[in-house]
């Protein structure tokens, strides 16, 4: 049981702890959760954020697509897509490949590593740092 000086003293913590524009570090899992080259989708402060361990790296990305608003990161897998450029002659290859999430309501695909929209270059998602601390996830918002 507390009293009102004690939750007075709470709070004051709490809001210095948030301080305004300030990134906060959320703690999403254990690393055990998240197995090499899989996605997950978590809660963190009213947001719903993809965590993604590609390659041995980490990254976050909101799940949502800017396209109609779909879950983006509850795709089932992550995939490759098809480029051509000027510089292979336009000639179409795979690349990307594990490092692309498509959406499953309209198939807009992202790449993980950068949040760029692979169709549309003037689309580009907010990326969310991922720390590992020792066994711990967290992401910083």
């Amino acid at each position: 049981m507390t009293d009102a000086r004690t939750d007075k003293m709470l709070f004051e913590v709490q809001k210095e702890a948030a301080l305004p524009g300030q990134p906060q570090e959320y703690h999403v899992g254990h690393i055990s959760e998240f197995p090499a080259n899989s996605h997950k989708v978590v809660k963190v402060a009213g947001r719903s954020i993809g965590i993604f361990h590609i390659k041995g790296q980490w990254y976050g990305l909101p799940n949502i697509c800017p396209h109609q608003l779909g879950p983006l990161c509850e795709a089932r897998e992550l995939t490759g897509t098809i480029v051509a450029t000027k510089e292979t002659n336009w000639q179409r290859q795979w690349a990307y490949e594990g490092e692309v999430v498509r959406c499953p309501w309209h198939g807009l695909e992202f790449h993980v590593p950068t949040g760029q929209c692979l169709a549309l270059p003037g689309i580009r998602l907010r990326c969310y740092k991922v720390i590992i601390d020792g066994e711990q996830v967290r992401v910083r918002l």
